[in-house]
């Protein structure tokens, strides 16, 4: 039982997800993941206090029923959306994430912070400064020169600009953290 051999798509999901499930409950006996675990969790260590500032909104969003903790239910919602998820949910949950005080619009300060922060945490080096993509992305979508985006400037901008759905894609992608959780899931198999 502890291989994935399943000869077909049903079975091998049903192995990775009772995999999940395992590395969960090994991780949070609890059965409720802290954020200090969910850190720990994707080994996260040694944040800068603005990198930690985005992780804590990250597991936020994830946290649907706002109780402070992720359950097995949230967590599999949040893999589900960052393996599965249409353009739509992952749109939803960026802005969600990008909006870090809740006023239902991103400003400047805000999406700089974030890209800073994401851009910490990957480790990789961009062609773009961030402060010069946090313009970017206001001169392409912020059509009433406010500031600020809404929900439906950054969900239409963002789908109308190929390079910025990309580049938002690529920005928080998350395999290399899912990646690192399959091998530790795989050497304690």
């Amino acid at each position: 039982m502890g291989n994935c051999s399943g000869t077909n798509l049903d079975e091998l999901q049903a192995c990775y997800s009772h995999q999940w499930y395992r590395k969960f409950m090994t991780e949070c006996p609890s059965e409720l993941l802290t954020f200090y675990e969910f850190k720990q969790f994707f080994g996260l260590r040694n944040l800068s206090e603005s990198s930690n500032a985005y992780i804590k909104t990250m597991f936020s969003t994830f946290d649907l029923n706002d109780d402070g903790f992720m359950d097995f239910m949230e967590y599999v919602a949040a893999l589900s959306l960052v393996l599965k998820g249409g353009v739509q949910q992952k749109l939803r949950w960026y802005f969600k994430l990008y909006d870090i005080d809740g006023s239902g619009c991103i400003d400047r300060d805000e999406l700089l912070m974030i890209i800073k922060s994401i851009r910490a945490i990957n480790g990789l080096n961009y062609d773009v400064s961030a402060e010069d993509f946090a313009k970017m992305v206001f001169d392409k979508i912020d059509t009433n020169g406010d500031g600020e985006l809404s929900y439906e400037e950054f969900v239409e901008g963002i789908q109308n600009d190929e390079t910025l759905l990309k580049t938002l894609t690529e920005c928080l992608d998350l395999t290399h953290i899912l990646t690192k959780i399959k091998g530790e899931m795989l050497a304690n198999a």
